[in-house]
């Protein structure tokens, strides 16, 4: 498999003869150094008020213009649910509803000269308000989402989602709610 990451030096002696295997490794014959780039983790949640989903359009790369769902990295230290919580206020503005785990997928975040594998785990939660009260609730804050608005769960076209793993917790969440 060619390898997309690689290194053209090795960060510990400089050498050029640095091997990369699979994008996630590299080894330096000269020195001895090794390198593992596991799975960064990332959260998602999906909202859901009145049987219909709370969507953005991402304003940056990867998939800028595409829809998003509110989520990121998780940071060091911080658990799944944290990350969740930080990051739906960092988006929207918003500390989302008691949440529950839905599902995770392997996913690819290309950035820059990288492309991350990620473990990207979903949360589910129904917002009790009305939709008026959750759409003027929301502010985005950290410049990655615009026009948060709300799409039938049911029957809005999934293509439209920024990530194959977003897609596919989309589809887990119709099949737990029979949609």
């Amino acid at each position: 498999m060619e390898s997309i990451n690689k290194f053209n030096f090795c960060p510990e002696c400089g050498s050029k003869n640095i091997i990369t295997k699979e994008g996630t490794h590299w080894v330096c014959p000269d020195c001895g150094y090794d390198l593992y780039n596991n799975d960064a983790a990332a959260v998602g949640i999906l909202l859901v008020v009145n049987g219909k989903l709370l969507v953005f359009s991402r304003t940056k790369d990867p998939q800028k213009g595409m829809l998003g769902l509110p989520g990121g990295f998780v940071n060091k230290g911080e658990s799944l649910e944290e990350a969740c919580i930080r990051e739906c206020n960092e988006e929207i503005g918003i500390t989302p509803p008691p949440f529950e785990y839905l599902c995770s997928f392997p996913n690819t975040y290309p950035f820059k000269t990288l492309v991350y594998s990620t473990c990207d785990a979903f949360f589910y939660s129904e917002y009790k308000g009305t939709e008026e009260e959750l759409l003027s609730s929301i502010k985005t804050v950290d410049g990655e989402a615009e026009n948060c608005k709300l799409v039938p769960l049911a029957t809005f076209d999934t293509s439209q989602i920024a990530f194959d793993s977003m897609r596919k917790a989309v589809k887990i969440l119709r099949n737990k709610l029979n949609i």
